[in-house]
């Protein structure tokens, strides 16, 4: 309706209100008119609302959506512990997302100058769209460089991913059919056209009706040289055809793989005018000769492509060995703000060079490994790494191998960054752009494809040299494969030899180069000490070792040895003081039994050192007396050089207690200082409730405290830790003795650190410590800024240790980084979830396996060149070739012969067969075939070995004559010489004829012929000869009569021929040899395997001798041969078996994993991933079969929810050693029903040849120590009052309760997968049973003091 004019110029309108029809009258804004101040209304109402304007809109919604606030009542500190289970997804009522869709339009890409416009709106290309599966796209444009992902799953799996999901592809995997694949046309020239003519794009995606429409292509106004024939071609230059083709294809390829979509011009004009011609066509011509596909322009590309293809194979080798690359880096600190002028985050310090350095490459985005001493400044690089993810608004991972230093790496982020915690308890703020969170969680993610990967730039591996722990080491290799290709790597490490070639099997799996950079030179340089007998002794300053100063100490040593001998006292000696200590300290952790864990110096009886300086005289009080003594006066001397505050590393947390309370009168603090530390107690330990706050422990570490002296170790409340650990970096803790663990988990440097044993228990046996551990804790000594240098000191108490033992912990090498990897059924299951992703993938890609896949591109061509070698053929004189077969025999008799021959002709038995007259099988020395003969002469005193005569193989009798006499001739002409007259034999009397013919009856003993000899007799050459024991093939159960004394003595021709005849009579019946004999009955052989070898070995000889080959004479040249075809055929073989994944370390334990998986149903036959497989995938905090295998047998359906989570803190208490809980009936029969179920797991293992004992894998998995605690605590019952049940530390009671929990939701996931609502509701139950009080006290870390 019209506007309707008032009488003093105000204007409104009528018109109708919504669908009710009502009039309503509506005031009009004042019209431009000559005169505005006449034509002003004398009243204008008010609007109801301010008008909107753009910037009030975008203040709205910023405002609603964009700058969400949370509920000031709900997320107060106080509440921030008692926030478990929150959901921040249900908490912005996502709506459901829609089912997702089968199939998916994909455009159809067709080259340029062939699509269709005759139909299309305005000349414009509108692609065909295809229907295709969604299952069938395999690339589909994942930048994140995924499988085919599950997209838009349930919002709550965003960070943790969900057992439904796929995990990402791992960088660095070789696979074709998942890489950006170049279209048809792309390489061949023919898509110049499009960028000569410019022209209309899509516009339209598949599936929608309209689409945002961009503007044609610019046409690109250069000339470029197309020639119609080859001769043309010709007369260019080689260098012009070069430059003029390598645009077409390296163009277009970055254009393609980086999504550039701006060419570069430079040059492109003046290139193509330098080759202009009379040949030179228009673009009628070009795309004519695009169309019939006959382009000079592909000559030249291909002529360019087989260049480059040559150049690539001849030096692209050493190119890819590189990829862990240090050194060229020195101009980087000196130019460093001209090449990172603007600097995501500004450091008020000066960085160090190796900081620098590592800051640059990370601009560069590419992955860093650094390498320094501790407290040298590695974290001011995972600092610029989260700066540069919120910079590029990215998200960035920090992951550490302890929970301690997750929660204070969060409390020294908060302030800096957009800082969230992901552990197995702690859940905040998952949504930040900087993550800190432990390994476990990160790999969970992995596997699980959480969708969270896709934002993540940057993964900060801290402490790596925990890869060669042996529980969790395996977890960093696990995440380090199975990162996606998008993310870069950044690895925090101290110093380790290995640090290249760790790097070059990262940057080898993940096909990136890694930057290696570091620095060996301590921030604080470290001087050792001895401190013997109230004295400091300096053996070590610069990395250099002094041997005065332990020349000094042990002078010091013998003096006061030698005054106490003279003095009427006996002392040990160095090694019987070790042999004691070591037996005393096995004592102490055998005996442990249920002691008081709260006693304070009234019980520091029974106990002895083990290892340098620490050494009891005995057990007792008078042995604490002493070590009390000890540290009254080393704390006494610390103070007076001004070296405190110290850290005291001991190797037990009875050990640490003992100390600290054995100095307990002794006040190091001021009374400002005590202040201090009372306020800080009592703010900490405010949040705990009446009971928990008077526990002993609590109690005792406040008092001792007060004083300045600190305990640290696994067994303390973690909340007392943590009040330990922040009093000590405020400095007001004088004196703490502490476990290793500080210096692995707590960032706190100190002024000076003390070891007192430099030997340790690892859990196997004592031992010296390596020098990584000795480096790792001597690294907490001088703080950087405050202390010029830093000091440690070795106490020294009964002895001095050798010079040579200081040198190897103090400056010796540090362990190599090594690989734990071992297969795990998760890890399995996981992995067979996923068709792409193969076990064998990640068995190839382990720390372990590469050296061996490294060598794989040389083994390939040496595949290459063996096939390519020409074949060798034997031409059997006899017909068809048949020396294979006797090749094989006579490989395989030999191989017999090497396994038996030790054990059956060197056994005592076998050497009482062999007197004189045993026919025997020796080894030919120059044929193949094997020679029979008898034993002439034993071993004796003179002569250590046998001496037989042996039949030669037939050969011409001519040539033997000659020489088959030689030395009995020369024997005879010895005889003329000195007189001795041949008669005739009608002229010899009967003994003379006897001698000659037989010899004397008892012979000299003396061996007149020449070894070895050689003749012939009964038309068959044989020798004489001495052999060793080791040479004799075969014992013959034929004995035959020798003539000892003509052979050795005479050299009677008669006494030859007649062991000769004696030996072929023996062949006559066609057999080569005798039968050997029996070796049960003769040779009283026990082991039936050497039985069975030594039947077939037998054998084998028999066959051989009833081979035709056995006889010929060319048997010699063509053994030869074979032996070349199957050297040449096992080395092929050989090469292609390290080619293929048998030849995989872990291979076969793989193989016996899987037939266990598919025994107990978790896989089928083909490998699918069945339900029971789904919920043993769940299983992250026991082991997984048992996990599983309990669930499916129902065991805990018949048990309430405080017993039932009482019995699965089996799965994760770790302690092996404890008392026996007491156990209700109904808990006893369920411990041992789950028992049996461990035990039977670990037969069927142990059946499947993994390496498996069924007790041992049963104990090691389950440890029932903490059953009756968790029971009592899930009823109720306070936690003073569970202490005392058991003989368990305090802070592993917590801990493992906070495991359980994390265990309760791992069943909880089981339950749903399974569809058991009832286990469900009974793990909610349970986890609800055991969260509170001091257990699940809130992290100081977290929510600040």
């Amino acid at each position: 309706m019209k506007p309707i004019q008032a009488a003093n110029g105000f204007s409104f309108r009528v018109g109708f209100s919504g669908h009710s029809g009502h009039l309503r009258v509506e005031p009009l804004y004042t019209e431009e008119r000559d005169n505005p101040i006449k034509t002003l209304p004398d009243f204008v109402l008010p609007p109801a609302f301010p008008r909107e304007t753009p910037e009030s809109i975008k203040e709205h919604i910023k405002e609603k959506y964009l700058l969400p606030r949370l509920d000031d009542e709900a997320f107060s500190p106080e509440k921030a512990g008692r926030q478990w289970d929150f959901d921040w997804f249900e908490r912005v009522k996502i709506p459901l997302e829609p089912s997702l869709p089968r199939t998916v339009m994909v455009p159809v890409w067709e080259l340029p100058f062939r699509r269709c416009k005759g139909g299309s709106v305005e000349g414009k290309w509108e692609p065909n769209s295809l229907q295709v599966d969604v299952s069938e796209l395999i690339v589909g444009g994942q930048a994140s460089g995924s499988f085919p992902h599950t997209v838009g799953g349930a919002a709550k799996d965003f960070v943790r991913g969900s057992i439904n999901n796929r995990p990402f592809r791992p960088g660095g995997l070789e696979d074709q059919s998942v890489e950006r694949i170049l279209p048809d046309g792309a390489c061949n020239g023919e898509w110049v056209s499009e960028v000569l003519n410019g022209g209309p794009v899509q516009t339209i995606p598949p599936g929608f009706k309209q689409g945002l429409n961009l503007g044609d292509l610019t046409a690109h106004p250069c000339l470029w040289n197309v020639y119609k024939d080859r001769t043309s071609l010709n007369n260019t230059s080689v260098e012009k055809v070069s430059e003029l083709s390598v645009q077409f294809d390296d163009l277009f390829k970055k254009a393609w793989e980086e999504d550039v979509t701006e060419f570069e011009k430079d040059g492109h004009s003046t290139e193509s005018d330098s080759v202009k011609s009379e040949a030179e066509s228009n673009q009628a011509d070009v795309l004519n000769s695009l169309d019939t596909g006959s382009s000079a322009l592909d000559e030249i590309l291909s002529v360019e492509a087989e260049r480059l293809d040559e150049k690539s194979d001849g030096g692209g080798q050493q190119q890819k060995e590189a990829w862990a690359v240090s050194g060229g880096s020195e101009g980087i600190a000196d130019h460093f703000y001209e090449l990172v002028p603007d600097m995501a985050i500004e450091y008020p310090f000066e960085l160090d060079t190796f900081q620098k350095e590592a800051i640059y490459y990370l601009e560069k985005g590419e992955s860093v490994f650094v390498a320094a001493h501790t407290s040298a400044g590695k974290t001011v690089v995972a600092e610029y790494a989260f700066a540069l993810a919120s910079k590029h608004c990215t998200r960035a991972v920090y992951t550490a191998p302890i929970k301690t230093i997750s929660n204070q790496k969060y409390r020294d982020f908060c302030g800096k960054f957009d800082v969230g915690l992901l552990t197995g308890d702690v859940s905040l703020r998952p949504e930040a752009s900087c993550l800190i969170m432990t390994t476990e969680i990160l790999r969970s993610m992995l596997y699980r494809g959480a969708d969270i990967i896709r934002d993540i730039e940057w993964v900060i591996f801290d402490e790596v040299h925990y890869v060669n722990d042996v529980e969790r080491g395996v977890v960093w290799e696990e995440v380090i494969i199975m990162l996606p290709k998008h993310i870069n790597i950044i690895l925090l490490s101290a110093t380790v030899p290995n640090t290249i070639e760790f790097a070059d099997w990262i940057g080898r799996t993940k096909q990136k180069k890694i930057r290696v950079t570091g620095t060996t030179k301590r921030p604080v340089p470290l001087e050792h000490c001895l401190f013997y007998s109230g004295e400091l002794y300096k053996i070590c300053e610069s990395e250099t070792f002094i041997s005065l100063g332990l020349k000094a100490a042990k002078d010091a040593y013998k003096k006061k040895n030698s005054n106490a001998i003279s003095g009427g006292t006996a002392s040990y000696t160095g090694s019987s003081a070790v042999h004691d200590g070591a037996r005393g300290q096995k004592r102490e952790i055998s005996n442990r039994g249920k002691q008081n864990k709260h006693s304070g110096p009234q019980n520091l009886g029974h106990y002895s050192g083990t290892g340098w300086g620490n050494q009891g005289s005995g057990g007792g009080q008078n042995s604490w007396g002493s070590r009390r003594s000890a540290w009254l006066m080393l704390i006494d001397k610390l103070s007076k050089q001004s070296l405190l505050p110290v850290v005291i590393f001991g190797f037990s947390k009875n050990q640490c207690d003992k100390s600290a309370d054995s100095i307990s009168g002794t006040d190091l603090t001021s009374s400002s200082e005590k202040s201090e530390i009372r306020v800080f107690c009592d703010k900490a330990f405010s949040r705990l409730k009446g009971s928990d706050r008077n526990l002993p422990q609590v109690v005792r570490v406040q008092n001792l405290l007060c004083r300045g002296i600190g305990v640290h170790h696994a067994g303390l409340l973690p909340i007392v830790k943590e009040v330990v650990e922040m009093l000590f970096c405020r400095g007001v803790i004088k004196v703490l003795f502490s476990t290793e663990t500080f210096a692995m988990g707590v960032n706190a440097p100190a002024r000076t650190v003390v070891f007192d044993t430099l030997r340790k228990f690892d859990g196997k046996e004592f031992r010296q410590l390596l020098p990584g551990e000795y480096t790792q804790m001597a690294g907490r000594a001088g703080r950087r800024g405050l202390d010029k240098t830093g000091t440690v000191i070795v106490m020294c108490r009964d002895e001095i240790p050798e010079e040579r033992d200081l040198k190897h912990v103090i400056t010796g090498t540090p362990t190599n980084l090594e690989s734990q990897f071992r297969l795990t059924y998760i890890m399995i299951l996981h992995l067979l979830r996923v068709e792409e992703l193969k076990v064998e993938d990640m068995l190839k890609r382990s720390f372990s396996e590469f050296h061996a896949q490294k060598k794989l591109p040389e083994q390939q061509q040496r595949l290459l060149r063996k096939l390519a070698q020409p074949k060798k053929t034997i031409e059997c004189i006899k017909g068809e070739p048949a020396i294979e077969e006797y090749y094989e025999m006579h490989a395989e008799a030999e191989e017999h012969y090497r396994q038996i021959s030790n054990a059956v002709m060197q056994s005592p038995v076998a050497q009482q067969f062999l007197t004189v007259g045993r026919v025997v099988v020796v080894k030919s020395q120059s044929a193949q075939d094997h020679l029979l003969g008898v034993v002439v002469k034993s071993p004796s005193a003179n002569n250590k070995q046998y001496i037989v005569q042996v039949l030669k193989p037939d050969v011409p009798l001519m040539t033997q004559t000659p020489s088959s006499s030689s030395n009995l001739q020369d024997k005879r002409s010895a005889d003329f010489q000195q007189g001795y007259v041949l008669l005739p034999k009608a002229k010899r009397g009967l003994e003379e004829d006897y001698r000659l013919s037989t010899g004397p009856r008892k012979g000299s003993g003396i061996i007149n012929i020449k070894l070895p000899h050689h003749g012939a007799a009964a038309g068959v050459s044989f020798e004489v000869r001495e052999t060793d024991n080791t040479e004799f093939l075969c014992i013959c159960n034929s004995k035959i009569k020798v003539e000892q004394v003509g052979i050795l003595e005479y050299g009677s021709d008669t006494a030859f021929s007649n062991a000769v005849q004696q030996l072929l009579k023996l062949k006559s019946n066609g057999n080569k040899y005798p039968p050997a004999l029996d070796p049960i009955k003769d040779l009283k052989l026990k082991d039936m395997d050497l039985v069975q070898k030594y039947y077939k070995w037998t054998h084998l000889l028999q066959k051989m001798s009833e081979n035709k080959c056995h006889e010929c004479i060319k048997l010699e040249e063509h053994i030869k041969l074979a032996r070349e075809i199957k050297k040449h055929k096992d080395e092929v073989n050989a090469l292609e078996f390290q080619l293929s994944n048998e030849a995989l370390q872990q291979m076969p334990e793989f193989q016996g994993r899987i037939d266990v998986l598919k025994e107990i149903g978790c896989i089928d036959e083909d490998h699918v991933v069945q339900l029971k497989g789904r919920v043993a995938c769940e299983m992250n905090s026991g082991e997984e079969l048992i996990c599983t295998e309990c669930l499916f047998e129902n065991q805990l359906d018949d048990l309430e929810p405080e017993e039932a989570v009482a019995l699965m803190s089996a799965f994760v208490f770790q302690q092996k050693n404890t008392s026996e809980p007491s156990l209700t009936s109904k808990l006893s029969q369920a411990k041992k029903r789950l028992y049996d179920t461990a035990i039977r797991l670990g037969n069927l293992q142990a059946g499947f040849k993994l390496q498996i004992t069924p007790e041992e894998y049963a104990k090691e998995n389950l440890k029932f120590g903490l059953v009756e605690v968790v029971y009592e605590w899930a009823k109720g019952t306070p936690f003073a009052e569970i202490c005392e049940l058991t003989d368990v530390p305090e802070g592993l009671i917590v801990r493992t309760i906070v495991r359980l929990d994390e265990t309760c939701r791992e069943f909880k996931s089981a339950a749903a997968i399974m569809g058991n609502s009832s286990l469900y509701k009974k793990m909610e139950s349970a986890s609800n049973a055991i969260k509170r009080d001091i257990v699940f006290a809130a992290s100081l870390y977290i929510t600040g003091v």
